[in-house]
């Protein structure tokens, strides 16, 4: 429970929040002018009628600017309508106080100026003339029985400067938020960069560790593998020697079956560790779809899984591994089938999205079965994570189809629907024939990467043309993507501007 404590600190925390410099400038000249009206109803002689109506605007302007400054305090969002009711309530007080001795000597006409001074600062130029030509009009029908002592010289200056003050303040106040903005943006551009570059150090580092990792992996693995081998060949020679039924023969199988086991997981190990060579080559997105789906078609219908295909034979031929992209698609629909134990749908569609000014031929593989656990969604692509039983996964299936998809300067999207099945989308970005011919974003920002073997950019050497949805800041954030000039927002580079100046702009759906 808040204690009173407590709830002040926290309104004093929002009002500071919803102030500035401006608003405190506000409460001191109220200040100063309650402070102005004291010393003048003790210093100046003025008749015992006088002073008793000086004390009484003093207590009302008291009062109400008291009861201004609570409001804010409660409700700090009603500021500014606090404000244009204690303007008015100001102008009020100050043609009052005029009045009260309607001479060209009256000091408290300042206070005219200083009003509209205030409030073209906070509401602008056009808000500011407004107060003034009010400020002028109050004036002139407080004075209007008095005008004749007046001479029209002094009476039209005293008004001028009502607007003098309020077009230069307005405008020199307009550049000042302009500025501010500004400097906002480029604060908010900054601490984007600096956040960016964290993650980036936090990838490298991340990176480095699983390359030591995948290294020492990959020794062990290779080192196991080989005697694993060896005694799998000789299980499965002495299989054959052993007699039916006896319980000798029943330990081998099992020996076998377990050998298989960890033969599987050492084969995902080693090419979840290892560099691998991919072949990019301009090929039909369907291809693999279609071998895959042929593979599975027989142990689909033995488990009752009804499997469809849409795939359009109109889609460009795009830039992938089709071995690769095959053993993606062949983890992905493994996982569907065994998601689905008692039957249910498997569809597999290919097509094409337009997304951050980039086509993308997909793959989607849905199924019908239970859907992913809503709490381990966020590990599924992490290494050995499985929620299959013991024995029945690696853990490293959906691991090196992520590893698959970035080498395919991709990106994976999982529509989850627990209880109903799982959606999961491969975006293959696609860079045509003639945009392979154009000047790629390396020779235009001369950035040096084609030279540098010591640097990598996921851009290079085949999204020249499409580098920021590939290496840029529209792509998802990985490693390969940070190299110079990679971790700005494209949106502001050069070549970016010159690709794109003709395109639409791209709308995220829903």
């Amino acid at each position: 429970m808040k204690t009173f404590s407590d709830y002040m600190q926290e309104k004093w925390q929002e009002v500071n929040s919803a102030t500035s410099e401006v608003d405190l400038t506000f409460l001191i000249l109220r200040l100063l002018s309650l402070a102005g009206g004291m010393f003048w109803l003790m210093a100046v002689p003025l008749s015992p009628e006088q002073q008793t109506t000086l004390t009484n605007a003093l207590i009302l302007f008291s009062l109400y600017s008291l009861a201004c400054y609570c409001i804010i305090f409660m409700e700090p969002s009603w500021l500014r309508g606090v404000y244009l009711a204690s303007l008015f309530l100001d102008l009020v007080f100050l043609s009052y106080m005029v009045n009260i001795e309607p001479q060209l000597e009256n000091s408290f006409f300042i206070g005219y100026y200083l009003l509209v001074c205030l409030h073209t600062i906070y509401f602008g130029l056009r808000f500011g003339l407004a107060v003034a030509t009010f400020s002028a009009f109050l004036y002139f029908a407080g004075i209007f029985h008095h005008i004749s002592q007046y001479a029209w010289t002094e009476l039209a200056l005293r008004i001028a400067f009502l607007y003098l003050i309020a077009v230069p303040v307005g405008m020199l106040s307009k550049k000042v938020k302009r500025d501010k903005t500004i400097v906002e943006g480029l604060n908010n551009e900054l601490a984007q960069s600096l956040q960016n570059l964290r993650e980036a150090q936090e990838k490298l580092i991340e990176a480095e560790k699983f390359s030591a990792l995948g290294r020492l992996t990959a020794y062990i693995t290779h080192e196991i593998r080989n005697p694993l081998t060896a005694v799998g060949g000789f299980a499965r020679r002495l299989e054959k020697r052993l007699t039916d039924g006896s319980s000798e023969k029943e330990y081998v199988s099992v020996i076998i079956h377990e050998v298989s086991r960890l033969e599987k997981i050492l084969l995902d190990t080693l090419i979840y560790g290892r560099a691998q060579d991919f072949q990019f080559d301009r090929n039909d997105i369907n291809v693999p779809v279609n071998a895959t789906a042929e593979l599975y078609q027989d142990l689909c219908q033995e488990q009752y899984i009804t499997l469809t295909q849409r795939t359009p034979s109109d889609l460009p031929r795009g830039k992938i591994d089709t071995e690769q992209v095959q053993q993606a698609l062949d983890s992905l629909i493994s996982n569907s089938i065994q998601a689905m134990p008692r039957g249910g749908f498997l569809s597999l569609r290919t097509g094409k999205e337009i997304r951050y000014k980039t086509t993308f031929l997909i793959i989607q593989v849905n199924d019908t079965g239970g859907g992913i656990d809503p709490d381990t969604l966020d590990y599924v692509f992490e290494p050995f994570y499985s929620t299959k039983k013991i024995g029945l996964g690696t853990g490293l299936g959906l691991p090196i189809v992520k590893k698959i998809m970035t080498e395919h300067r991709g990106r994976i999207e999982i529509d989850n629907r627990p209880g109903q099945g799982t959606g999961i989308t491969l975006f293959f970005p696609f860079q045509s024939e003639e945009q392979d011919q154009m000047v790629p974003c390396w020779e235009y920002l001369k950035c040096g990467i084609e030279t540098d073997p010591t640097r990598r950019c996921a851009a290079y050497p085949n999204f020249g043309r499409i580098c920021w949805s590939t290496a840029g800041s529209f792509c998802p954030k990985n490693t390969e993507g940070i190299c110079a000039q990679k971790l700005e927002n494209c949106e502001d580079c050069a070549f970016y501007k010159m690709v794109n100046e003709h395109l639409p702009v791209y709308v995220s759906p829903s």
